[in-house]
């Protein structure tokens, strides 16, 4: 029995920053920003978009094409929780109208979590081949104006079917695994931004890639030509171009040129997106689907990384026909719809974002019809609504 991803849906909020435009109003070139670190545009999250909201519209681009009531667990992946306590998840679960018997938490290490969340579901299928999983990332990466990691932020969520025999990607066996306690970004209780010491998280982000990424090609003795698109989290683009360079060293020309390709593809909506933390892996999983050039049976093989750190190599084999379950023009719909924000009105959005809205004031959304969104809290509980 395989078992694997059977549904995708994405959701990124209705604004953006172009990167061109922030690079001239922090002084820099834009080349800076646009090959340095491969962004070309950065989703914004008002106050109206969080964890919760992302998590329930990405998961709606599929909802009506399964079987809800098989659906037995959902995990949400997420470093951006609305809840010291009550996980993101059932606040989903009660928007998605799933059955009352749905098992349901939330899982946290740092942009590893959606990932953890796939592992758990994939082996919770296995024992109960007739029910299914939902598995989200849902993240806002923040972490401030004029800082250093500022071109690295995002918002969106990506959701996901994990199913005995899936129409998208059967998940092989067999993974690797490297964690150690380290401080290359975290976030205190105390703080609406992360902190990050960048240049450390670069290097342990691609130590940790080599590491499981031998340990994988020992364990299950399969060589990086056998593998037909390797793709990666990613806080920005040329951090997997990194590391992608490293597993292509050595390698002849074909696994060179395809292994290239397919990078270039699985980058294309995280270049336009951003960082989104838990979803980034799932994200560039989406972009290579919609943008590449795949066979039955192609083996891809994914990165996970989670700062603190948490990494974790595993592989997967395309499904034949798996563009019918797709929808790459709701993808670009979903990209196309979001308008261009000038930096002061970044800056304003971005900064009354980090302010928890005052209790009983009910907040209002400019997304389209059909979305939700977070409507403020009534006697200090979050309400939810379609708009």
């Amino acid at each position: 029995m395989q078992v694997g991803i059977d549904r995708i849906g994405f959701y990124t909020p209705n604004k953006y920053v172009d990167m061109v435009d922030l690079a001239h109003a922090r002084g820099e070139d834009p080349n800076k920003f646009l090959i340095g670190i491969g962004q070309s545009k950065m989703s914004v999250a008002d106050q109206t978009q969080d964890a919760v909201s992302m998590g329930i519209n990405a998961t709606l681009q599929y909802l009506d094409q399964i079987e809800r009531n098989n659906v037995g667990l959902l995990i949400i992946g997420t470093e951006s929780g609305v809840d010291q306590s009550k996980s993101a998840s059932l606040f989903v679960k009660s928007a998605l109208k799933l059955n009352p018997d749905v098992r349901t938490f939330e899982v946290k290490e740092a942009c590893f979590g959606m990932t953890a969340g796939i592992m758990i579901a994939r082996d919770y299928v296995r024992l109960h081949p007739h029910h299914s999983a939902l598995v989200i990332g849902s993240d806002i990466a923040r972490y401030g104006v004029k800082t250093g990691g500022e071109v690295t932020q995002g918002a969106g969520s990506v959701s996901m079917l994990i199913k005995a025999e899936p129409q998208i990607l059967a998940l092989e066996d067999g993974h690797s695994a490297y964690s150690a306690d380290i401080n290359d970004f975290w976030r205190p209780n105390d703080s609406a931004v992360a902190l990050v010491n960048g240049k450390y998280s670069k290097e342990v982000y691609l130590d940790f890639f080599q590491r499981t990424f031998k340990s994988y090609q020992e364990k299950t003795g399969i060589k990086t030509s056998a593998f037909s698109a390797l793709i990666y989290h990613l806080p920005f683009v040329k951090m997997g171009y990194k590391a992608n360079q490293l597993a292509i060293t050595g390698q002849d020309a074909s696994t060179t040129k395809h292994l290239e390709e397919n990078f270039t593809a699985s980058a294309k909506y995280s270049r336009e997106v951003g960082n989104i933390y838990t979803a980034s892996l799932y994200l560039s999983l989406l972009s290579l689907l919609e943008n590449g050039s795949l066979e039955p049976e192609a083996l891809v093989g994914l990165f996970s990384y989670g700062s603190g750190a948490m990494g974790e190599f595993y592989a997967g084999r395309v499904v034949a026909d798996y563009q019918n379950v797709l929808d790459a023009n709701a993808t670009q719909q979903m990209l196309k719809r979001r308008q261009k924000l000038t930096i002061a009105d970044y800056e304003q959005i971005f900064n009354e974002a980090l302010v928890l809205p005052q209790d009983n004031i009910e907040l209002n959304s400019d997304e389209e019809p059909g979305y939700w969104y977070f409507a403020g809290t009534k006697d200090h509980v979050r309400q939810y609504k379609q708009k």
